[in-house]
């Protein structure tokens, strides 16, 4: 531009070169994306195995070197081009996921204290009334899932005795949560 808001005679160049990179983008465009289209739908269905995320995907890459495609039209590979966009697209998608899936996580109810106090004292009454090696015998195999073999080994006696002991606290337990159904 001159001083006074004429146009020099590379400015005026400029403007048509523009006009004419403006006027022929969508043909470029429109041949880059019917030679394109298919082979990153194919590699992206491949990638995500569903079929509307690969479309969402090769949707926002295409669109992202739509946005910029002067200089995406010049360069060596803009199919390569193409492919690394697609990738990155994929990659932030899988990000946000996982961050809204922890923000998701975080905002869920933590257990309420109270309920988790009544619960135990509630085990706590139920295994009241067993013997003390009855008690261990049932934590050790039904609460925290330890075979006859390793409730014996923590418990100093047999696997034999640790399976009688806890069928003898499973029937005491039994017999006094009838007494409180049928009450």
């Amino acid at each position: 531009m001159c001083v006074h808001g004429a146009m020099d005679d590379q400015s005026v160049a400029t403007v048509r070169d523009r006009a004419a990179i403006e006027a022929a983008e969508p043909t470029a465009f429109e041949t880059f994306f019917e030679r394109d289209h298919a082979g990153l739908y194919g590699a992206l269905w491949l990638i995500t195995r569903n079929r509307h995320e690969a479309e969402e995907i090769m949707q926002d890459a295409f669109l992202r070197l739509w946005e910029r495609w002067p200089s995406v039209a010049a360069m060596h590979d803009p199919t390569g081009y193409l492919y690394r966009t697609a990738m990155n697209v994929f990659r932030s998608r899988r990000r946000r996921a996982a961050v809204a899936l922890r923000r998701a996580a975080r905002l869920l109810p933590l257990d309420d204290e109270l309920a988790a106090v009544e619960s135990r004292e509630a085990v706590v009454r139920a295994l009241a009334p067993l013997t003390p090696r009855q008690r261990a015998a049932v934590v050790l195999m039904d609460v925290l899932g330890q075979t006859s073999e390793e409730a014996g080994r923590s418990l100093g006696i047999s696997a034999s005795t640790v399976r009688v002991l806890a069928a003898r606290g499973r029937a005491v337990l039994k017999e006094k949560m009838g007494d409180r159904h049928d009450a």
